[in-house]
């Protein structure tokens, strides 16, 4: 009995030896590795074997380190060694290399594949691209369900992405009911992690009220952080909330200064509206070229009150050279998308026969549509023609 206990003694000292050795070998390959010896990495992983040494043996190849140049293709089958016994950032590297057509052909299937296994173990990132491949129908039958239900798990485990994914889903009622409340708080937490769409529409929440009780300042700080972030919708916000009448001159050159970075980014809105602070010299000093420049890009996006602007202008030669032709252009252009005041002037355009044939006609109809909207102006014009108004002014 002395021997055999002796026998099993030996057998379990050799086990532990074998498993410190082994811990041994995976951890001299990685302190090599990070040094940059990459022979000695690659030698120590392969005596180790277990398996994540196997999957570092597949890093290097896919990254090539320690080998002649990148090799994906190996770098696949190392990987899947160490898959094939569970190790989850290799079934997440498979998954990945599937999807992007690396090392194989693109195979969305065995990309799904692989993801969920890495999913079902808890990776973060195979989470959130399960998702996406379920939300798409991309390898998978698409399913918002089992989307939804992806994301989730992902943005339990603190991704931003997820979080902001999973408010976006519950504010639209994608795959859930709608839950404005659910919405803001996924919003939130995106945002808290520096996500500036989510930033942007926590402030928009607070802005209206929806899911969280409405707070102007609330709304303010987070349109602010979205702003310092480029977010260039965030900055036109940021912009509007310092262009009160009670703002003060110091509140206006804040919001030239913030209008100025939407603007340059793109926002129409914002265009238009440093184009109104040039114009009246708010905030800045008055310059009317500068308004002008800002309107026609405002107006070369669609903006109908750009373009009834830019049209007065040059109707009235007001900052730029008086030119009757480019005054219609801009004016139809307005008064096309329905808004009154350029009905209305286009209206006096052919009535004058100013930068286009006259025709007391094509004027009577400009001047019955901005009439039908309610333009006193057009109203009146229209009695004094001896037409009975189409409605009252109310």
């Amino acid at each position: 009995m002395v021997r055999h206990k002796n026998i099993v003694a030996l057998s379990i000292l050799f086990c532990i030896v074998s498993a410190t050795a082994a811990r041994a070998d995976y951890e001299s390959g990685l302190r090599a590795y990070n040094d940059g010896d990459f022979a000695t990495a690659m030698r120590e992983f392969r005596t180790d074997g277990s398996p994540k040494a196997l999957y570092q043996i597949g890093l290097m190849y896919a990254e090539g380190k320690g080998v002649r140049k990148p090799n994906p293709t190996e770098g696949m089958k190392w990987y899947r060694k160490a898959a094939d016994q569970g190790f989850v950032k290799a079934q997440y590297a498979l998954g990945l290399l599937y999807a992007l057509g690396e090392g194989t052909l693109t195979n969305r299937k065995e990309a799904a594949r692989w993801y969920r296994k890495a999913a079902d173990q808890g990776h973060v990132t195979a989470q959130y691209n399960l998702a996406q491949m379920y939300s798409r129908g991309d390898g998978v039958k698409q399913d918002e369900a089992e989307a939804f239900k992806w994301y989730r798990k992902a943005a339990e485990q603190g991704h931003g992405t997820a979080q902001l994914t999973i408010a976006q889903l519950y504010d639209k009622g994608l795959g859930v009911a709608p839950d404005k409340k659910e919405a803001a708080r996924w919003y939130l937490k995106a945002a808290e992690q520096g996500k500036p769409a989510a930033q942007f529409a926590v402030a928009t929440m607070y802005e209206k009220g929806e899911g969280v009780e409405a707070d102007k300042k609330e709304a303010l700080k987070w349109f602010r952080r979205a702003a310092e972030q480029k977010h260039a919708k965030a900055q036109f916000k940021v912009g509007f909330y310092y262009d009160r009448d009670d703002s003060g001159a110091e509140g206006k050159k804040e919001a030239v200064k913030w209008y100025r970075r939407a603007a340059e980014s793109g926002v129409s809105e914002a265009q238009f509206n440093l184009g109104i602070l040039y114009y009246y010299g708010r905030g800045i000093e008055r310059n009317k070229k500068e308004a002008v420049k800002w309107f026609r890009k405002a107006a070369g996006q669609g903006d109908s009150d750009a373009q009834f602007n830019l049209g007065h202008m040059y109707d009235q030669g007001d900052g730029i050279k008086q030119d009757w032709k480019e005054a219609v252009k801009w004016y139809r252009k307005s008064a096309d998308q329905g808004f009154d005041q350029a009905q209305f002037s286009l209206g006096l355009m052919y009535f004058h026969g100013h930068g286009v044939k006259q025709n007391r006609r094509e004027a009577i109809k400009w001047f019955v549509k901005a009439a039908e909207q309610g333009s006193e102006e057009a109203i009146r014009t229209l009695e004094a023609l001896g037409r009975h108004a189409p409605l009252q002014a109310h």
